[in-house]
């Protein structure tokens, strides 16, 4: 295509260099010439790859292209092969390697392989590269994009990762490319296309680059067509969609609409795009919509095993198409030793003028907690609001979400008999109301809860980038009744930065207290308390053991509560990865008072092995000041560290 005012590119030139591959293949066979017969005969694996010469590229990331592989350290781990026609291809990898990141000259120059004393059949190979002169940016120009904004191109020249005085990397060239395109396309111009040119720089080894665009007009929603649903009703998909017919075109929402459709889970494939709908380029776009349903029904049985919850099983049952309209209504069991009961469930996917999503659910459900027992019937009714926002520039995506809920639940509960034993508890007890003898209570808990979160990770079972905010309050007794009155107000955010070699480091912090009541005391259950400790906080301690003591040393739960944690994430070998982790938090009696200079520390390693239904860790914590006077299972504690397994990061 041909953009007036710029100049016509000419072809770079590149140094002759000397064929490597060709050199390398009689290196090749004199080596294997020079070995014994017995060991030609013999298998060979790699022990050991490494580079010299590496300097301006990762070589984590330099090996990950190669076929020629080092084989695990581990006895039972999978042992890779020398093959040297592999090997020979990687020759040329390396060199293509190199030039896709601007070291178009880069070369190997020699290889060594030798056997690696005391591992049998093992071989070392050590690869020596020349990495080259670099081609580097000169200049970075834009064309054709006068139809942007000063404050869009001053974003978009931001945005984009070609820089002045780097090397030229292919996929810096394909990045800009497409960061310049989403922004004209969220701009409204549909039809939009961005070429990358390069032309000669002042010297052989400089260029310039050249985003030339050609916008067209700016367009709107045209005609939506649905196809391929079958129960799902053309009205239920439309309700999903976050744009309508004769809106500005918005590339985002495109993007937010078929995500949207995903959480139907009746469909197995959404897919929306845009259509010309014949010649030229019309301001009216039309947009098809593609659909592929799914069985309604789904049925599930999960077995698992955790430090806490110890054997469990659970036995779903679920309709995502109950009654039409993509509606859900479920059936859940679970038994473990943690937790108990049976759950029905019932989701409305638009309810309302402004696309509210109604969710309800009745449980009748046991707890078996180290502090007390509870027994909760009754139920909750929800109503959420999802809003999508995406930056195609930056190339980044957030979600938030408010939900509103009114809960209305029969509470029977007795608390740990360690507890009854602790005379100073007793007058605690009856001013909750409960059997000083028998420690029981019971009561109807009405409330109404808000929460707001922002969300910006790609993936909240495993983040590796991002952040998350989230807040709750709520609200017991007052003006909906109930035995309990009182406010509670908590706070977390947690944030992920990705680090050099695929580490992640992962930050958490959460703060809550009760308040509202004059006397916190008798207006918070017991079974509401706030105490620390377990698989996902303060791992240094079992689950409850940390909070305020009885004269006995049993945790007996406060009204305030502070926690934070920071892990560094690192991978190892294939789907293993490696924790170190600092966990801090205490528990207080009296609302909002957090004591900041009253913290219990832990600290240890964890493993973690990454499956399709999200990581299996194992942690261990040390507790670095352990809590004095701490009796478990009625015994001083003595054992300063503890052990976890559980499904999913610890945060």
């Amino acid at each position: 295509m041909a953009h007036e005012g710029i100049p016509p590119p000419r072809r770079l030139a590149t140094p002759a260099c000397r064929s490597a591959g060709q050199v390398l293949a009689y290196l090749i066979a004199a080596w294997l010439c020079a070995l014994p017969a017995s060991a030609q005969e013999e298998t060979l694996h790699v022990e050991r790859l490494s580079f010299t010469g590496v300097q301006h590229v990762d070589v984590d990331d330099l090996e990950s292209v190669l076929a020629t592989r080092e084989s695990s350290w581990l006895p039972w781990g999978r042992k890779h092969r020398l093959v040297s026609d592999q090997l020979q291809a990687d020759l040329g990898r390396i060199a293509a390697y190199y030039a896709d990141r601007g070291y178009p000259q880069a070369r190997v120059t020699r290889y060594d392989v030798r056997r690696e004393e005391g591992a049998g059949n093992g071989v070392s190979i050590t690869i020596h590269v020349d990495e080259g002169e670099p081609v580097l940016l000169e200049e970075v120009q834009f064309y054709g994009f006068e139809s942007l904004s000063p404050d869009d191109m001053a974003r978009l020249k931001a945005a984009v990762p070609l820089r002045v005085g780097q090397p030229r990397r292919v996929t810096d060239l394909q990045a800009s490319r497409s960061r310049a395109l989403a922004l004209l396309r969220e701009r409204g111009y549909a039809y939009a296309t961005v070429d990358t040119l390069e032309a000669q720089g002042s010297a052989p080894a400089r260029i310039y680059v050249i985003l030339a665009a050609t916008a067209g007009p700016q367009a709107r929603f045209g005609p939506i067509t649905i196809a391929g649903n079958h129960t799902l009703r053309g009205r239920n998909v439309l309700e999903q969609l976050v744009f309508k017919e004769g809106e500005p075109y918005q590339w985002s929402k495109l993007q937010d609409s078929q995500r949207r459709l995903y959480q139907l889970e009746l469909l197995q494939f959404a897919n929306i795009e845009t259509t010309r709908g014949g010649e030229g380029q019309p301001v009216d776009v039309p947009v098809q919509i593609t659909v592929s349903e799914g069985k309604p029904r789904r049925l599930s049985l999960g077995l698992g095993f955790g430090s806490e919850e110890k054997a469990r099983a659970t036995l779903n049952w679920r309709h995502v198409n109950f009654y039409g309209g993509a509606r859900k209504a479920g059936i859940e069991t679970k038994f473990s030793s943690l937790d108990r009961g049976v759950r029905v469930s019932f989701e409305e996917p638009s309810w309302g003028r402004y696309g509210l999503v109604l969710s309800t659910s009745v449980q009748s459900w046991f707890s078996d907690e180290t502090a007390y027992d509870l027994a909760t019937s009754g139920g909750r009714v929800t109503l959420t609001k999802e809003l999508g926002w995406r930056d195609p520039v930056r190339q980044r995506q957030a979600t938030t979400t408010a939900s509103l809920s009114l809960v209305n639940e029969y509470e029977d509960y007795q608390i740990s008999n360690e507890a009854l034993l602790d005379p100073e508890f007793r007058d605690t007890l009856i001013a909750l109301g409960l059997d000083p003898t028998t420690g029981e209570g019971e009561g109807v808990l009405r409330a109404i809860a808000l929460d707001f979160q922002h969300n910006t990770t790609a993936n909240l079972l495993n983040a590796n980038s991002g952040y998350i905010a989230a807040v709750h309050l709520e609200q017991a007794g007052r003006w909906v009744s109930g035995d309990w009155d009182y406010f509670e107000l908590t706070a977390e955010g947690r944030f992920y930065r990705p680090l050099a070699g695929r580490a992640v480091l992962a930050v958490r912090g959460r703060a809550g207290s009760f308040f509202g009541a004059d006397d916190i005391e008798l207006h918070v259950p017991f079974f509401k308390r706030y105490f620390l400790g377990g698989s996902g906080s303060l791992r240094g301690w079992n689950r409850f053991q940390v909070a305020p003591l009885s004269r006995d040393g049993f945790p007996l739960g406060g009204h305030a509560v502070f926690e934070s944690a920071v892990e560094l994430r690192m991978p190892v070998m294939g789907n293993f990865s490696m924790v170190a982790f600092l966990d801090a938090g205490n528990v207080w009696a009296n609302s909002w008072d957090f004591r900041l200079n009253d913290l219990r520390y832990a600290a240890g390693p964890g493993l973690r092995y990454q499956t399709p239904i999200g990581p299996v860790r194992a942690d261990v914590g040390f507790q670095l000041n352990p809590i004095l006077g701490l009796k478990v299972d009625g015994e001083p504690e003595t054992r300063n560290w503890r052990l976890h397994f559980s499904i999913g990061q610890a945060f």
